[in-house]
């Protein structure tokens, strides 16, 4: 460096260099509480640490704000790791963070409770937008560890229950800075492939900072946005992570999630069996019914058939002509018995039944009966009619009666 003077690129970029050569300053890690803290549409994040007494400006690379597991917001202490050197356009040394955590379990606590609000104040996790879980899933998806004992006791207790699903695992790492961008990949993977049922996400127990990629805001909304129902598997029985509210069921351990995704097989063959022998039942039932119901209209059907209508309509043929002709022989009796009766008073009134008692009748000579003897004069020819024949007279006088 020339000692006349220097420009002002040629003072920063020294003193640059002096910071950069600095083992301390090249890997520190600064505790402080954030303010002015601001996401960038690049990804970067830019915020300051302050204590009681000084504040220091830090930035944050998008790739290394993306391995983080949890959000940074205004007010947290946390602890920052990188590296300090100077912003040689603004002549400002700044910390460089390649790696942030909360200060103590107070300051996850705080921002657990934050992210907590606000995911509730936009409905999150309201049961309303809960999914059901599917009865008898033929794939389960697991988004876990492969080497813990989670996945060892979901492959366990769904094996003794529903030995019929198939359990596909997308290994993941659950804790750690690649913790939260492989959950959301595994959860992303299923729902773009649709080939399981059912997800189990989760880990087996730990401190607040072990489970904390599953209090990590991204975490929490895939978990909430999957189509596919989620499961939540996280710690055992105390441990509680935001992923248990966004998930459409929460377990209290592993197993209880496999459980929660699978139908109990022993029981499932008893209801089969009584489902079995209710069939049965009624199959009966139903083929006793139609079996009467067969016999009815074949009896009906036998009652109605042309050779069984015929033989009636014959027989009521038979019935019928007897009828009539008992009808006509009585009605032939009564008419024989009418025209007897009728013969007899007829003779009884016949002339000739009075010829036959010696009486006789006069006509004249046109034919007609001589009823009075006003009625013929002497000298009239007259014919006198007799049982057994006739004979012709003449009037030779007229008498009558006084």
């Amino acid at each position: 460096m020339d000692t006349g003077f220097v420009t002002v690129s040629e003072l920063n970029g020294y003193i640059k260099a002096l910071f950069e050569s600095d083992d301390v300053l090249s890997g520190i890690s600064v505790s402080g509480e954030i303010s002015n803290i601001k996401y960038h549409s690049s990804g970067h994040l830019y915020l300051t640490l302050k204590d009681e007494n000084a504040t220091v400006n830090a930035v944050m690379f998008r790739s290394d704000v993306m391995r983080m597991n949890f959000r940074p917001e205004n007010g947290m202490r946390v602890i920052a790791s990188g590296r300090v050197s100077v912003y040689e356009r603004g002549g400002q040394y700044q910390l460089y963070v390649s790696y942030m955590k909360p200060d103590g379990i107070g300051a996850l606590y705080m921002a657990l409770e934050k992210l907590k609000k606000k995911l509730l104040s936009e409905g999150l996790f309201d049961e309303s937008k809960k999914k059901a879980i599917p009865a008898y899933p033929k794939r389960i998806g697991v988004v876990t560890s492969p080497t813990g004992a989670v996945i060892r006791d979901i492959i366990r207790v769904s094996g003794r229950r529903f030995p019929m699903s198939e359990i596909v695992l997308f290994p993941v790492h659950v804790q750690g800075e690649y913790a939260v961008p492989e959950i959301c990949a595994a959860i992303d993977y299923f729902n773009i492939e649709k080939n399981v049922d059912v997800l189990i996400v989760g880990r087996g127990g730990g401190s607040l900072e072990d489970l904390w990629a599953f209090n990590c805001e991204e975490v929490v909304r895939a978990v909430a946005k999957s189509t596919v129902p989620v499961i939540s598997a996280v710690g055992h029985q105390t441990d509680f992570t935001l992923t248990d509210l966004a998930a459409d069921k929460s377990a209290a351990t592993p197993s209880m999630a496999a459980e929660l995704a699978t139908p109990d097989g022993e029981e499932l063959r008893a209801s089969v069996t009584a489902r079995e022998e209710r069939m049965k039942i009624l199959a009966r039932r139903m083929l006793d019914s139609k079996r009467f119901y067969l016999d009815d209209r074949s009896n009906a059907l036998e009652l109605n058939s042309p050779k069984n209508r015929l033989l009636r309509s014959l027989a009521l043929l038979d019935s019928k002509s007897e009828k009539l002709k008992n009808l006509i022989n009585t009605k032939t009796a009564d008419a024989r018995l009418l025209l007897a009766k009728g013969t007899a008073r007829l003779e009884a009134l016949s002339p000739l039944a009075v010829l036959t008692r010696g009486f006789g009748f006069v006509e004249d000579s046109e034919g007609k009966t001589v009823s009075s003897i006003e009625n013929i004069s002497v000298g009239d020819a007259l014919k006198i009619i007799m049982k057994d024949g006739s004979a012709d007279a003449r009037v030779v006088s007229v008498r009558k009666d006084r």
